[in-house]
């Protein structure tokens, strides 16, 4: 009888490597966009804390329609209420008199993104409502959807 040897053929294994290598070219890329995203939650949630402010800031001054005049971080927090020192991924966050946008400088998430600006543009409605829009210079694949 002839005694056959248990185990796997070359090809066998280099099958399962070529699978696993084409698996990993695929979710490496998937998984550092996924984790961009992840960690801009943090700016999307604090610029959407602000817009809700700058929402209330502009219905209490409704006779005189302004925009809150907020250049930075410190004008934020005191004029609108809103506390922002526990952000650590934005650098700079302002809103604009002028036309009420909201900019946001992101800072501390990946190369991708880093120095890049995301912004809130506010719409007033006909019935006194404000709608809101993203934008800015952060690639549009990691601009939320809302």
């Amino acid at each position: 009888m002839l005694r056959r040897e248990k185990g796997f053929t070359l090809i066998e294994l280099l099958i399962v490597i070529a699978i696993i290598g084409i698996l990993a070219a695929i979710a490496i890329p998937m998984y550092r966009t996924q984790t961009i995203k992840a960690r801009l939650t943090e700016v999307t949630n604090a610029m959407s804390t602000v817009a809700s402010a700058v929402a209330a800031y502009r219905q209490e001054t409704e006779g005189v329609a302004l925009w809150p005049n907020c250049p930075g971080i410190p004008e934020i927090q005191n004029s609108l209420g809103v506390s922002l020192g526990a952000l650590n991924r934005v650098s700079a966050l302002s809103v604009g008199q002028a036309d009420g946008i909201i900019t946001a400088t992101v800072a501390n998430i990946d190369d991708a993104v880093d120095t890049m600006d995301l912004t809130l543009t506010p719409t007033e409605n006909a019935d006194g409502s404000i709608s809101w829009a993203w934008g800015g210079t952060v690639p549009a694949s990691f601009i939320p959807r809302r």
